[in-house]
């Protein structure tokens, strides 16, 4: 029997893949495979919002990355959680929603990058997005991904007055005109369920005969003939298979494996490549180059208030279970944190470097008790802390030429001393806000990282000790024109030097948005789709 052939052969099926294989799906006459290394999410509570810290280092949804000895970090390993599942990082992640400042997009623009400035890409996040802020300039009502706001009374009214009383500002929608301050949080759920992309996007395609979707296959290595992508192998139950395609390769396996990909195929650094036998196709420096995350780390106080504690009493619990299952209400269809402050640790910034989570109760916190026979757990509020603008940069590279090996990741976070000023500055800040009357009614003993910590120097051991990842890789095929050397894609998303082979993911952009990632991964693939067919929205008629 001839093999088939496809139009399109999408690698990965994460934030921008399910969304890829939705949309090119949706011209009937192409035919379309999603090629995926997990499977489906499983588990009663997969899609249980207030579960997420359960799911995001489940070992079965998970590569399992972990980071190589950090060199600033006095050489600590830092855990990568990816997911390895239909919905890739969205089965597993916390679900917040946050584009990031216009500002960012418009960035990308000024370095030439055309079509992808913020009033260009506003259309894309508008057309996934259903929000509960309804239509209107900033937002959509109609597209398949729900954002909605968690409820007030996981102490947002409160956060809110802090921040105002700390000086600074507040905000009814930072995708709005007012960018800046303290705002309600918003999370990627529907009908109390995790908002995962292969439940809003790919689920309601996959009953179209032109898209197949293969999982438990691992992609290994874009075939070619001469610089033309033609084709996928991957490994499928222990056998080597491949996809051919008649139109276009896309790489949607996010900022770990789009790369790495690439590595493997012989697109990369020559140099590099010949030192682990692989032989070069093409000499791209830039793949893998370019790493960068949000350093993060959790402030944690001891809370007055035992509130939600109360709600993981095992019989409690139960009924919120029940409340969950039934009706998609209740403290469980939360991610639990409260809303997002959205700061400037500098006045003379033209947009906020610090990104405040506030956590109505800490994970250690979320562990059901039984009353009499276990110990009720302490109640810890907390703030992440994500500083959202960085100069550091890390590299992917591969471990060896088998491609089942896990890559080299090393972030060298904090390797500019900037970076290390900025956090310090960050977790000054968040004490700042906490420290107001509103909030002290619920806050008591710093517990994280100890009120004794205050000089610079002190703060300064406690960021290298405890900072890690905020899970928002970017920049490892980045975007870029000609003429810089380290750009792997083009404005259309085209691998330079390859014909019919792009890159449409996180792993695109040249800098990382000041928000959460999820995101603009999906306005990436919603932009990516148009452009691979030939359209694009108008851009919006914006006002400042």
């Amino acid at each position: 029997m001839k093999a088939k052939i496809y139009d399109y052969v999408i690698v990965g099926a994460g934030s921008a893949g399910c969304v890829l294989a939705n949309r090119l799906s949706e011209e009937a006459a192409a035919q379309v495979l999603l090629i995926e290394a997990g499977g489906a999410a499983t588990g009663f509570f997969k899609d249980m919002p207030i579960a997420f810290p359960r799911y995001v280092l489940r070992r079965d949804l998970n590569w399992n990355f972990v980071s190589e000895p950090e060199p600033y970090l006095d050489g600590r390993q830092i855990e990568v959680p990816r997911g390895k599942a239909l919905g890739g990082s969205t089965a597993i992640n916390g679900m917040v929603y946050a584009r990031g400042h216009r500002n960012d997009y418009d960035d990308w623009a000024r370095a030439g990058l055309a079509g992808w400035g913020y009033a260009d890409v506003l259309p894309y996040f508008k057309r996934s997005e259903n929000s509960w802020l309804g239509e209107g300039t900033y937002h959509g009502a109609s597209g398949p991904l729900q954002v909605c706001a968690i409820p007030l009374d996981m102490m947002y009214t409160e956060l809110r007055a802090a921040s105002i009383a700390a000086g600074y500002p507040a905000t009814h929608d930072c995708h709005g005109e007012q960018t800046e301050g303290a705002q309600r949080g918003e999370m990627t759920v529907s009908g109390g369920r995790r908002g995962n992309v292969a439940r809003v996007f790919l689920a309601p395609a996959m009953g179209r005969p032109n898209l197949t979707v293969v999982t438990k296959a691992h992609a290994t290595r874009v075939l070619f003939e001469g610089t033309r992508a033609v084709g996928v192998e991957y490994l499928q139950h222990g056998q080597t298979r491949s996809a051919a395609t008649a139109r276009e390769v896309i790489l949607a396996g996010g900022s770990y494996g789009s790369p790495s990909m690439l590595l493997h195929s012989g697109v990369g650094s020559a140099a590099e490549l010949q030192r682990l036998g692989i032989q070069p196709r093409l000499d791209l420096p830039g793949v893998g180059r370019n790493l960068v995350e949000h350093p993060f780390l959790f402030l944690g106080w001891r809370a007055h208030t035992d509130a939600f504690v109360c709600q993981l009493r095992a019989d409690r619990a139960a009924v919120s279970v029940l409340r969950w299952a039934l009706a998609g209400t209740g403290p469980f269809a939360t991610n639990g944190a409260a809303g997002n402050i959205f700061i400037r640790t500098l006045t003379e910034l033209d947009r906020p470097d610090m990104q405040f989570t506030c956590i109505a109760a800490a994970m250690s916190a979320r562990d059901v008790w039984f009353p009499l026979i276990g110990k009720r757990p302490e109640h810890v509020i907390g703030v992440g802390v994500s500083m959202i603008r960085q100069d550091s940069r890390g590299v992917v590279s591969l471990r060896s030429s088998d491609p089942r090996d896990p890559p080299r990741i090393v972030f060298n976070l904090f390797k500019e001393r900037s970076d290390l000023e900025r956090m310090i500055r960050g977790i000054r800040a968040a004490r700042r806000i906490y420290a107001q009357e509103p909030l002290q009614r619920f806050v008591g003993q710093e517990l994280v990282p100890g009120a004794q910590l205050q000089s610079d120097a002190e703060l300064e051991k406690f960021v290298l000790q405890v900072g890690a990842i905020t899970q928002h890789p970017v920049g490892t095929c980045k975007m870029g024109i000609d003429s810089d050397a380290t750009a792997v894609v083009d404005a259309d998303l085209k691998v330079r030097g390859i014909e019919c082979l792009r890159v449409i993911d996180a792993s695109v952009m040249p800098n990382v948005p000041g928000g959460n990632t999820n995101a603009p991964a999906i306005m990436i693939a919603e932009k990516g789709a148009d452009i691979i067919r030939g359209r694009r929205l108008p851009a919006a008629v914006l006002h400042r």
